[in-house]
């Protein structure tokens, strides 16, 4: 089966969606025979569950002899766009904002503090340490390390008692 189009998906989820078209799907898929995968089925059930199948392209053969073809979802996915990669520091994020690593090159982990710094504080704004957790923690599990590395990479800057936060006044931020 040829994809022409990322739309194809649509009867392949409608197929997946019928309870009985999915279970003959996944007995053929393990290896049953026809007849087992079908088994308890009446007639016009039967063809209504194999045309559901075929129209989606999870099945090929003749009805004595239906195979299933997951090679469908890797033709689906091969005829959609893929989606941009993201480059500079947001590529150590989550499509959620969430940071996945620290880069190794001290450039680099320099850019993506600068970026978090930028989207957690606003320029003049001070908050108190649990502010400042707060938002760390929807970037983080580990709140004090990035935390400490803002603060030791001067983009930062706390009060002598450490109870407030604010962005270094002229720190790059992305």
């Amino acid at each position: 089966m040829t994809i022409r189009t990322s739309e194809h998906w649509r009867p392949v989820i409608a197929a997946l969606a019928n309870d009985r078209a999915r279970e003959v799907f996944a007995r053929l898929t393990v290896g049953e025979t026809v007849d087992a995968a079908l088994e308890g089925l009446s007639p016009s059930r039967r063809r209504h569950v194999v045309e559901t199948l075929r129209a989606a392209g999870l099945v090929t053969g003749d009805v004595d002899d239906l195979r299933a073809d997951g090679g469908v979802f890797a033709r689906i996915l091969a005829a959609a766009p893929a989606a941009p990669r993201p480059t500079g520091p947001e590529r150590f994020l989550s499509p959620a904002g969430r940071l996945q690593r620290y880069p190794a090159q001290a450039g680099e982990r320099r850019a993506l503090l600068a970026l978090i710094a930028g989207r957690i504080l606003q320029p003049g704004e001070v908050v108190d340490e649990r502010a400042i957790n707060e938002r760390l923690a929807a970037v983080t599990d580990d709140v004090a390390v990035l935390r400490r590395y803002l603060v030791d990479h001067g983009l930062l800057e706390r009060t002598r008692s450490g109870g407030e936060y604010a962005l270094v006044p002229d720190a790059p931020t992305a």
